[in-house]
This record gives structure tokens, C-alpha cells and sequence, in this order.
């Protein structure tokens, strides 16, 4: 519990006045970059930026780190995130580990599924965190970076674009103050006010039927397993999921009806009952109740002028699936390394338009599951309702109808539409295409150590980083590049096989991935005129 009492101390920070507040007019400070929300999206795209060398202002209107568990469950693809910001460790140790999900319809189990079924990778499918412990964690590794000046209780009230940047006008205890930003990243969650600045807004569907959550303290003997079911025998009609968490909370998540009193179901001796029938017992303590709709919206553009919005802020799918905060991950690690390049001169401005090309069409793809999701667990019709009955009905006794039943398709890497194409045509069997995250794997390091592929990326820094499996000779790498070689003199041992197993490798492919750790390109036999141009596209500069 010493680790829980001390990220619950840090819950709460002061205010402090900045010497920015004392300038006014043609004197404002100048900063390059100021990211509006200190959640964890903003928390972590500050990290990468400054990590990359980048001086970040990061406002946050309120002083304290938000209360209740809310977002719970993340995944690999953040997880890998966070090694790569000095965070990783802290985030698995806490979390609850699992890879594991069921699915019972009414008091019997349809089927089990695993997330991560095979070994040879460094992080679980998933952690169950509460998002109060992620951000205390990643606040703890600001104050780390003199390059971030994170300032609590400053809210943007004003923004104004001009020819070189924008200025941004912030409230304090203190009174008003201004600063100058080159770029402004609203992660402002999904009441935006920066997204109101700018004229912008949600496009999508609310749904009406509404959801209880309750975070509950008690001593169990489930196992550390995703459970949800469909028409329960303790809340029939409906459907409830069950997740463990640290410290011996476990959340509920419990549908309603659409037209239930929010105000009435929210009140623990109406909650009490409830939870009561599903446990089988009342030995829990309430640490949290919420309710909830759920929405499918995106905005309609993520960048306008310089501000350019992620997270929630951007856009909103439902919490079942695991797809809200981690995806706002995915857009952080996407915008850093872009945002980075622009500022420092090595690509054009025109970079960043990828950002909302590749983020908006991930958006557009968690909606469509969030929207699929919501459809099969609250159906509206007849038609829906009937149509669920039959997939559950064959799900007992066939594989295709498994595959069909909806409890929320829990969060996967994004996989982008990219045009860079090397020529290779159809030789590849398999591997991870452009467009596509970088895969895990296990390998010895020339000097005898055990370490992963995702380790070693992040050694090579914040660059673009060649993989290349090798075939005699070192492929011809550019300046500023990094270099991972598996085989070959003084390279990587691939001793079980698997980094030649996940990248269809045979002697000489090779792979340029970003600095995110994205496929930029791939090559059967890399040559460097083709190296350069796909480097050149990946970072925009034609």
C-alpha cells in the first residue's frame, strides 16, 4: 500500500506564479510549443517532445490529478509507448496483468479468447491501471525534464492566431496573462474549450442507453480475467463486464435502461443492491460510481492552423473496447516525433497534415467499432435484438458465431494507409507492412545480454532507425539513421527464432522504421537510392 498512498499524496499540486505573468504587450514570452490538459495523453506528449529536446509549456486548469479510477485498461501498443518514455516499468509493475477475456451468456460461458497467446514479448496484452496512478507516474517523470514547465491552474481563455504563431491568453489566481506559442496542442479532454476557440466541433451519434460504473474495494478470488456478459442472471435483460484493478478495487460496469434517473442510480443505497446480486455478498466498499452514455464523434479536422488537437479532445468512442485513452496514446506518439522535425527545420510544416490523414482514419476506425459494439449490446430494434439472440444462440455451439459476438473488440495498434511502396510486390509473406507498428521479439545482444527488439529501438534515440536482417555486408545507411542489425558480425542473435519469424525475414530484408515506431518502408534487398526516397517521403520532404 506504500505505493498507493504515495501517488494518492500527489493528487494534488499548487499553484505557482510564473515570470511570464509579469510581462504584457510586444514583451510576452515566447515559447515553441504549449500543450493545453495535463492527462495523460498531454503528460505524454510533453515527455516524447521534450525527450526529443523540445521546450514544452504544459497548462492544466485544475491543481490536482483527476479522481476515480476512469480509464483502466492499457495496452501493449501504449505500454511499449511508455518504456520509450522512461515510464514503462512503473506503469506494469502497478497495473494488474491479463490477456485473458470471457464471455458468458446468462450464467454460462460461450467462449474464453487470448489477447496474446504466444511468449516472446516483452509486454503483457494488457495492464489494468487506474488512470490516477498513470498520471501521478507520468507527473513524477515531468519533473524529471527541465525542458517541460508544467503549470497547474492556468486555463486558456483566449486564443488568437497570427502570421507567426498564436497567442494564447491564460487565467490564473493571479489574474490574466499571455504567452506566444509556434504550435498549440489542445489535449483539453472532450469538453474542449480550445476546440470551441477555433469554431470546431463534434460529428457523430450519442447513444441513449446509459451505463453505471462502480469501483469497488474488496478481497476476491476471480482471477485477473476481462468478464462480461450478456443477460446475466443477476441484471437480466442487460449486460455487465467485471475487471480487476490494483489494491484490491474491482470494476463494474453495469447497462441500463435508457430512460433511467441518472440523479437516482448514481446513489450508492440504489447501487448498494445491485452489485449485492452480482457478487452473491456485501462485503465491498464503494470507491467510485459514475454513469455514463456512450458517443461516437470525432472533429471534422484534427489541425487547424497551428492548433492541432488529440485525445478526447479530438474525438470520443465508447469505453467498452479500451480504445478511448489508448488511442489519444497513439496520437501523442504520432504528433511528437512530426511536431519535432518541423521545429527544428528538417521537414516541411506540410508533415503534420499526416498527422490528422493518420489519426483521423484511426478515429473513423474505433468508431466504427465503438458503434458496432454499442449496437450489438443495446440494440434499439426488434430486428438488432433478434439478430443478437441468434449470434449468441450459435455462439454456444460454433467458431463463426464466437467471432460474431460484440462485448466491445478490445484496442488494437493502428495501421495506417500508406503509399510508400517499395517495389517489392507480392514477395512478402508476412511482416508487419508500412503503415503497420513494429513487432516484439526476443533477442541476445552481441555481448551475451537477453533483451527485445523494442528495447533496442529505443537505444537508437528519436530517429528514423533501419532493421535490416543481415546478408553479408551493412546496408548503406543514411546519415542521421540508426542501426539495428539482427545476424551478421557483432549483430543481434535471433537464438528462438521469432524476430526472423514476425518479420518474414530472409537474408537482407530490411525495414525502415520511424521514429515512432512505425514501418515507413521494407525491402527485400535494401539498396540506398530507395532508402533515401522512402526516408524522404516518411518525413514529407516530397
Amino acid at each position: 500500500m506504500a505505493d498507493a498512498q504515495t501517488a494518492q499524496a500527489r493528487t494534488q499540486f499548487g499553484y505557482r506564479r510564473h515570470p511570464d505573468q509579469d510581462r504584457s504587450g510586444a514583451a510576452m514570452a515566447e515559447h515553441p510549443v504549449v500543450v493545453v490538459g495535463a492527462g495523460p495523453v498531454g503528460l505524454s506528449l510533453a515527455i516524447d517532445l521534450a525527450q526529443r529536446g523540445q521546450r514544452v509549456v504544459l497548462l492544466d486548469d485544475a491543481d490536482r490529478i483527476g479522481e476515480g479510477s476512469r480509464a483502466i485498461c492499457f495496452s501493449k501498443r501504449s505500454l511499449e509507448f511508455w518504456d520509450r518514455l522512461g515510464v514503462g516499468d512503473r506503469m506494469v509493475d502497478k497495473g494488474v496483468v491479463w490477456s485473458v477475456g470471457k464471455i458468458f451468456h446468462g450464467a454460462s460461458q460461450l467462449y474464453q479468447f487470448n489477447l496474446l497467446p504466444e511468449e516472446g514479448h516483452k509486454r503483457p496484452a494488457f495492464i489494468n491501471l487506474q488512470q490516477f496512478y498513470a498520471e501521478a507516474y507520468l507527473v513524477d517523470r515531468v519533473e524529471q525534464l527541465p525542458e517541460i514547465d508544467l503549470r497547474w491552474r492556468n486555463k486558456v481563455i483566449a486564443l488568437e492566431s497570427r502570421n507567426d504563431g498564436l497567442a494564447l491568453t491564460i487565467a490564473t489566481p493571479d489574474g490574466s496573462y499571455q504567452v506566444h506559442a509556434a504550435f498549440v496542442v489542445a489535449c483539453d479532454g472532450a469538453r474542449s474549450s480550445l476546440r470551441q476557440m477555433v469554431g470546431a466541433d463534434f460529428a457523430g451519434q450519442v447513444f441513449e442507453d446509459q451505463f453505471l460504473i462502480a469501483d469497488v474495494k474488496m478481497t476476491a478470488a476471480f482471477p485477473t480475467e476481462r468478464w462480461f456478459w450478456f443477460d446475466p442472471p443477476f441484471h437480466a435483460g442487460r449486460s455487465a463486464l467485471l475487471h480487476k484493478q490494483p489494491d484490491d478495487i474491482w470494476r463494474i460496469d453495469l447497462q441500463l435502461n435508457p430512460d433511467a434517473d441518472p440523479v437516482a442510480e448514481k446513489r450508492p443505497e440504489n447501487v448498494r443492491p445491485r452489485i449485492e446480486r452480482m457478487l452473491g455478498h456485501d462485503k465491498f466498499e464503494f470507491e467510485w460510481i459514475s454513469l455514463y452514455k456512450f458517443q461516437c464523434r470525432r472533429m471534422a479536422k484534427f489541425i487547424h492552423g497551428r492548433v492541432m488537437f488529440a485525445g478526447d479532445s479530438a474525438h470520443q468512442v465508447s469505453p467498452f473496447g479500451a480504445r478511448g485513452a489508448n488511442s489519444g496514446l497513439e496520437d501523442a506518439e504520432n504528433l511528437a516525433w512530426k511536431l519535432d522535425r518541423v521545429l527544428r527545420g528538417l521537414s516541411p510544416e506540410g508533415l503534420l497534415e499526416s498527422y490528422h490523414v493518420e489519426r483521423s482514419a484511426a478515429a473513423d476506425e474505433n468508431i466504427r467499432e465503438s458503434t458496432r459494439s454499442t449496437d450489438f449490446m443495446a440494440p434499439v430494434t426488434r430486428q438488432e435484438a433478434r439478430l443478437r439472440q441468434a449470434v449468441l444462440s450459435l455462439a454456444r455451439d460454433t467458431e463463426f458465431g464466437k467471432r460474431m459476438v460484440n462485448g466491445g473488440r478490445l484496442s488494437v495498434p493502428s495501421v495506417y494507409d500508406t503509399p510508400l511502396s517499395t517495389g517489392d510486390g507480392d514477395s512478402w509473406r508476412g511482416g508487419p507492412r508500412p503503415g503497420a507498428s513494429m513487432l516484439d521479439a526476443p533477442v541476445t545482444e552481441p555481448g551475451g545480454g537477453s533483451s527485445y527488439l523494442t528495447d533496442v529501438f529505443i537505444k537508437q534515440g528519436t530517429r528514423f532507425t533501419l532493421l535490416e536482417f543481415c546478408n553479408g555486408a551493412a546496408a548503406d545507411v543514411p546519415e542521421g539513421v540508426g542501426s539495428i542489425r539482427v545476424g551478421g558480425e557483432n549483430g543481434l542473435v535471433d537464438a528462438q527464432g521469432l524476430a526472423g519469424k514476425r518479420y518474414d525475414a530472409e537474408p537482407g530484408t530490411t525495414y525502415l522504421l520511424r521514429p515512432d515506431g512505425y514501418v515507413a518502408a521494407r525491402f527485400r534487398k535494401a539498396q540506398r537510392p530507395a532508402i533515401d526516397a522512402a526516408l524522404a517521403r516518411a518525413s514529407g520532404v516530397n
